[in-house]
């Protein structure tokens, strides 16, 4: 098999220890799912989000907001310093 063809093309969502293909909404809905509920159980500090230096300027800073608006969280660094 080719590179090409082990690419993941459809999201995947974890059920009783197995992996089923989702729907984008679906996966999406459970991803936010577990930030809610771990930030409604541990305060929002328990988030950190990671940004890429390769990125936009644009981007970063929507990270930053997204961390910081929406979840409630400073945590949030990147490699742009080194």
């Amino acid at each position: 098999m080719s590179k090409r063809n082990t690419r993941l093309t459809t999201p995947l969502i974890r059920e009783n220890g197995a992996l089923r293909p989702a729907t984008w909404d679906e996966a999406l809905d459970r991803a936010a799912g577990g930030f809610r509920s771990a930030v409604e159980k541990h305060g929002p500090q328990t988030f950190g989000l990671f940004s890429c230096s390769k990125t936009t300027n644009e981007m970063n800073y929507l990270a930053q907001k997204f961390a910081r608006a929406v979840v409630g969280s400073n945590n949030i660094d990147s490699c742009n310093r080194t």
